[in-house]
């Protein structure tokens, strides 16, 4: 429990930071302010620096230069939970309430102090700091609370003496979510909180965090979650003065963004016009002035006259132009990088038959049962349902990576099926993508900057990572692409391209996805599981 609660230790502030990995200048003289009661969403492409920022902010890393001022009440979303695999459920939970049991035994402790010395002033002092953290942690809402978001986020079901070592990966995820909402720090930083969760769980954590009053900095795929959540959006994409905030909406930010791009632009056009009449002037000004012409006989003491005058104008106006030059060849804004563009055909279309996937009588005891599936070789399909309800099982099945104990999938004659997991698993991180392609194809496909190529995937984000998945496998588009979860970790731009490419892939589409955005445009066909079992839409 902090000693105290007072205002400032509701915001955050960071200036001048300067932050690099190796050669690779992460951040140089970024500023970061952030008070009470904003809700800010980092943007921006893969590797750009948005959870590093984040560990930058929670004391995680620290900074070449620059510093980073934060109250002591704060929270990071862990990726792993620091517990045991042998700690129960219940242990978890006890450790997120344990500061504010502490702090209701505190001011027992104090109340009771009070009543025999009413008038000393260091536990009254005490007291009014106890129970104005009391206050701004809800303490006596506090248990109340850790049901709600236990429940909020699909644990109810677990029991509270499960071992954690017994539960997924996504069941971990958000217990660990749950135990920094219940904890309810005064700045929370959180990098992806919406993976693993299904749309309850998003809808109830977005109502949560709207309704927190501290500070909030997060980085999240999700779209629909950045409009419902964030009062600002930081980009920390390229930009005329850097990284650049926006007040408003993820929505409200695409709209200034595109206009903010097309000034920068406009912008550079035109410097770049001026720079080259400058040149052009003062290589030609001399040579196009009237004093060059040839004198007439009669005129020659007032043509010299004239000379020397003419020659004083050439020579100042010569000066401007250079001087002119030069400061804006010093000064001029950069071209605008050219953004990521996807520009990789998804899928071959298939020559033979018109059925590519059939699935027959597919039964994975206690994760799925598909009782008939068929995908034609230019088919959509979209798979949806909440947790567990059997979507990459099923993606497992169709991709041969996982035989069911009863039923069959067969394939039509020649059709490649290419599989982007939600988990890219690379056996040697120190290879590069240029290495693992083999070719020098990788490039030309838009999902990779040239200056990641010769990095060692070790080093890339998990976006990053998951791009270089997916440009291995469209090296040789697939006749079907099994994709789960394709916008989980990748960069919001790059999410838009790959749902525009599907309108013009000619061979099968099959995606298992939470992405509400994703899923609001769907025009294509949809298969819904409910706890394993399909229900077609």
């Amino acid at each position: 429990m902090s000693s105290s609660a007072s205002s400032n230790t509701m915001s955050l502030q960071a200036r001048d930071l300067t932050f690099s990995y190796g050669d690779r200048v992460v951040f140089d003289g970024l500023d970061l302010v952030a008070s009470a009661g904003q809700r800010l969403g980092l943007v921006g492409e893969n590797g750009i620096g948005k959870s590093t920022l984040l560990r930058l902010l929670a004391g995680l890393e620290e900074p070449h230069a620059g510093t980073v001022q934060r109250g002591a009440d704060l929270g990071f979303l862990l990726q792993e939970l620091p517990f045991p695999g042998d700690a129960r459920l219940s242990d978890v939970i006890d450790d997120a309430l344990s500061e504010i049991r502490d702090a209701a035994a505190r001011l027992d402790q104090l109340t009771e102090r009070l009543a025999e010395a009413p008038e000393d002033q260091a536990v009254l002092d005490e007291y009014g700091q106890v129970l104005e953290w009391a206050q701004a942690h809800d303490l006596w809402d506090a248990d109340r609370r850790a049901k709600l978001v236990c429940d909020g986020l699909g644990l109810a079901g677990i029991a509270p003496d499960r071992p954690l070592g017994t539960l997924s990966g996504g069941q971990r995820s958000r217990l660990g979510l749950a135990a920094l909402l219940i904890r309810q720090p005064a700045t929370l930083l959180l990098d992806e909180p919406t993976n693993h969760l299904d749309d309850a769980g998003m809808e109830f954590l977005e109502r949560h965090l709207a309704a927190l009053p501290g500070v909030i900095v997060l980085s999240s795929h999700d779209r629909v979650f950045l409009d419902a959540v964030c009062t600002d959006i930081v980009d920390l994409d390229p930009a005329l003065g850097g990284p650049t905030r926006y007040g408003g909406t993820y929505s409200d930010y695409l709209v200034q963004k595109r206009a903010e791009r097309a000034r920068w632009a406009q912008r550079y056009a035109e410097e770049q016009d001026e720079l080259r009449q400058l040149k052009e002037a003062v290589a030609v000004t001399a040579r196009n002035v009237a004093h060059n012409r040839p004198q007439r006989d009669n005129a020659k003491m007032l043509y010299d006259f004239k000379t020397g005058r003419v020659q004083k104008q050439i020579s100042r106006r010569v000066r401007n132009a250079q001087l002119r030059y030069e400061e804006l060849r010093r000064d001029q804004v950069r071209k605008p990088p050219a953004p990521l563009r996807f520009s990789a055909n998804l899928t071959a279309a298939a020559t033979e038959d018109k059925l590519a996937l059939s699935a027959r009588g597919i039964d994975v005891p206690g994760r799925l049962h598909i009782g008939q599936l068929d995908l034609a070789t230019d088919d959509r399909l979209l798979i949806t349902g909440g947790n567990g309800a059997g979507k990459s099982t099923l993606l497992d099945v169709l991709a041969g990576r996982l035989i069911p104990e009863s039923g069959t999938v067969s394939r039509g004659s020649g059709i490649r099926i290419g599989f982007l997991e939600q988990d890219v698993v690379f056996p040697d991180l120190s290879r590069t993508p240029r290495q693992l392609a083999g070719d020098g194809t990788l490039s030309e496909l838009g999902l990779i900057a040239r200056r990641d190529l010769d990095r060692p995937v070790g080093h890339l984000s998990v976006g990053q990572r998951r791009r270089v998945a997916l440009a291995l496998l469209l090296g040789e588009p697939p006749h079907v692409l099994l994709l789960d979860e394709p916008t989980n970790h990748i960069s919001l731009t790059l999410a838009e391209e790959l749902f525009a490419a599907l309108g013009t892939a000619p061979g099968a589409v099959v995606i298992a996805s939470h992405d509400r955005w994703l899923r609001r445009g769907w025009t294509g066909r949809e298969l819904r599981l409910r706890e394993g079992k399909e229900d077609r839409a």
